[in-house]
């Protein structure tokens, strides 16, 4: 693998910075540590992959329920969309708190999947933008 030394980028940081934003991404050595640095579009893009789906429930009151797949989140509104705003904001609630304490959440076994996702929320940064890529399918009640 191409890496750069660690010494070497301290160095130049500014040159490698315009780099990585303009060019490409830049693997980076440091003694035993490896690193990967690039800009939030390449990010993107490689989060591109990973969906949120949710199961949607009519409730008997006519409002619709919706149930987060990849994380336990559920949210109830009056209709879909605003069931998918509040589950937006929901995810992007969440995915701060995991990034504020990532240590632990990231070495929980049952929330280290969350990863991917919480990447992907905290780059969207948009409530209702989150909300829309949810793909819902029916549930059964």
């Amino acid at each position: 693998m191409i890496m750069e030394q660690a010494t070497t980028v301290r160095k130049e940081w500014s040159a490698v910075c315009d780099s990585v934003i303009h060019n490409k991404p830049k693997f980076i050595k440091r003694t035993r540590d490896r690193m990967w640095f690039s800009n939030l579009d390449i990010m993107s893009q490689i989060l591109s992959a990973y969906h949120f789906t949710a199961q949607r429930f009519v409730e008997n009151d006519g409002s619709v329920t919706l149930s987060l797949n990849e994380i336990d989140l559920v949210e109830n509104g009056k209709d879909e969309q605003e069931a998918r705003l509040l589950l937006g904001k929901s995810i992007l609630d969440y995915s701060a708190d995991y990034y504020n304490d990532y240590e632990n959440m990231s070495h929980s076994p049952n929330r280290k999947p969350h990863i991917p996702y919480i990447f992907k929320a905290l780059i969207t940064d948009n409530p209702a933008q989150i909300g829309d890529m949810i793909e819902c399918r029916d549930g059964e009640n």
